[in-house]
């Protein structure tokens, strides 16, 4: 069963000076200022498009690599995935870099990177990201 999930964000003003509020919708779980300094400069409580990729990035990998480990007889005690999206102003995103560690009982440091590299080609978000460099770092805990 195909799923849709929403957010919406309100803005007002011009890009340099003007401020918003994205809304995530479908889990309610909260309302968050975005502005263009917290996108190129510091973030300053606030959040920005390339942090919500960086959340979906690393949760859908995550889901993918505990789902590839489980299915190849070795499921994740536990896995950390950290998502860095770069913006660079005028550019746009130029790169997301993921470093995942994983506690996985039965399988070598080679079997969880090559594992990671399958989950990071395969994940829906990566493969939505096809236009954007991705890269990897894998290892056991």
């Amino acid at each position: 069963m195909a799923t849709t999930r929403h957010a919406h964000t309100v803005w007002e003003g011009d890009l340099l000076k003007g401020k918003g509020v994205v809304t995530l919708d479908s889990s309610g779980i909260g309302s968050y200022e975005v502005s263009w300094p917290a996108r190129s400069e510091a973030a300053n409580g606030k959040t920005s498009p390339e942090e919500l990729i960086a959340a979906a990035h690393s949760s859908c990998f995550s889901m993918a690599l505990s789902h590839g480990l489980a299915g190849a007889g070795t499921p994740p005690t536990r896995l950390e995935t950290k998502a860095d999206v770069t913006f660079q102003p005028g550019e746009g995103i130029t790169g997301i870099h993921l470093t995942v560690e994983g506690e996985v009982p039965g399988l070598d440091n080679d079997g969880f990177v090559a594992a990671a590299e399958d989950a990071k080609k395969n994940c829906p978000v990566s493969q939505a990201l096809t236009g954007t460099t991705i890269t990897l770092s894998a290892k056991l805990a």
